[in-house]
């Protein structure tokens, strides 16, 4: 595992499936290791959240490969490794001497995972492919935010963990293709393909049949057509202690589902107003002026605001209706449903003294384990069993490469 950020998660979901990751650092650590939060908020390039949370279930050596001795302990390592990933800028282990062709005559049968912006061929290789730039150029940043402001990215920077994910696919697709003919390849994972990719339905094929340039719709994104004009109604809706999605659908596939909807309102001691008149089976929205369909806004308004999110949350299972919680960070250390599937896992850091909750795997197997397993690793710390115990390097060499910067 070569990566940086861009291409930690590559690594680590491997790892979740059982593979042996070995995390190869500059000398001194990745420079990843200063990213914050820290435990207990003391920076250390020992005790970094982010680093702890995508490379869990990995080793670590320490290994310059710019250097002559530094490329050739990695050439030993590629020898008897079935995948190598990396998330360079493209072109620059061709440019040190350890691209694809290099690597494939040590180990035909290797696989190179290559983790980018906008990939390892054409005009866009070249280009500044941070976060941002891959998410304006994918199409998502359009039909993100309100319609009366300008596009909005993503809050947290994820435009290369869908390119990691993808990357660890398209390995294990190698995989496959390499246990039926032998052969290995080199995989090359673009962020912004990925983000394409995933975004097609939504934006690209409305426009491919039928010319709609699907744009942003903000929050109030439920358009209604009133007797006297449009009005929209909202996606979110505020509740006592943050946020629900309830999506305000009208028509004969949900006549049992709106007067159940009426029945909870009324149970809750709210006035359903217009609501309590609906003759669902025979009426839609073109009843009612743009005015009265803000009255029944208000009315719906009131209702959520009497209950928190998971009282809302209780209420919908009860009464069958279409309603989610919008949960934060630490909701979701305390929702049902991931208790009940183990989720959650607690996993050892001797160096600290304690335990540090994890989230589980990305997928719940019916056979093996997929999950972490064990910490991020310390700077360093298999260095003397990869180097001595697996490539029978000397101690005294080892040494010597260490007082050389090599590791």
């Amino acid at each position: 595992d070569l990566t940086n950020e861009k291409g930690f998660l590559c690594g680590k979901a491997l790892g979740d499936f059982g593979a042996d990751v070995i995390k190869i650092e500059k000398p001194g650590g990745e420079s990843a290791r200063s990213l914050g939060p820290f435990y207990h908020d003391i920076p250390d390039p020992e005790k970094s959240l982010y680093w702890f949370a995508f490379n869990a279930n990995k080793r670590s050596i320490t290994l310059d490969i710019e250097t002559v001795d530094g490329r050739e302990v990695f050439k030993n390592l590629v020898k008897t490794a079935d995948v190598v990933i990396e998330s360079f800028k493209p072109g620059y282990l061709d440019d040190i001497g350890l691209g694809y062709s290099v690597l494939s005559e040590i180990n035909p049968g290797i696989i190179l995972t290559s983790i980018s912006g906008f990939g390892q061929k054409g005009p866009y290789r070249d280009y500044n492919d941070r976060d941002l730039a891959v998410w304006a150029l994918s199409g998502y940043m359009y039909i993100t935010g309100e319609p009366d402001r300008p596009p909005l990215a993503p809050s947290y920077p994820h435009a290369y963990l869908i390119g990691a994910m993808n990357g660890a696919i398209g390995t294990m697709i190698a995989l496959s293709h390499r246990r039926h003919t032998g052969r290995g390849q080199q995989v090359d994972a673009a962020a912004h393909q990925g983000l394409c990719f995933a975004i097609s339905i939504e934006t690209k094929l409305p426009w491919a049949l039928q010319k709609i340039n699907v744009s942003r719709e903000g929050r109030d994104r439920v358009r209604v057509l009133a007797k006297d004009g449009q009005v929209k109604l909202p996606l979110l809706w505020e509740c006592r202690d943050g946020s629900i999605a309830f999506f305000f659908w009208v028509g004969p596939n949900f006549v049992e589902h709106n007067r159940s909807l009426v029945r909870w309102i009324k149970q809750s001691g709210v006035d359903p107003g217009l609501l309590g008149t609906w003759d669902w089976t025979k009426e839609g929205w073109n009843k009612y002026t743009v005015a009265e369909v803000k009255q029944i806004r208000e009315t719906l308004e009131t209702f959520f605001m009497k209950y928190t999110k998971m009282e809302l949350h209780d209420g919908a299972m009860e009464y069958r209706i279409q309603l989610t919680p919008v949960l934060t960070p630490k909701d979701l250390l305390e929702f049902p449903l991931f208790k009940e599937r183990d989720f959650w896992r607690d996993i050892e850091h001797p160096e600290l003294g304690t335990k540090i909750t994890y989230p589980g795997g990305f997928v719940k197997t019916g056979i093996g384990d997929c999950g972490v397993l064990f910490r991020a690793p310390l700077i360093g710390e298999h260095n003397e069993d990869v180097l001595h115990g697996e490539l029978n390097i000397s101690r005294e060499d080892i040494v010597d490469m260490k007082q050389r910067r090599i590791i």
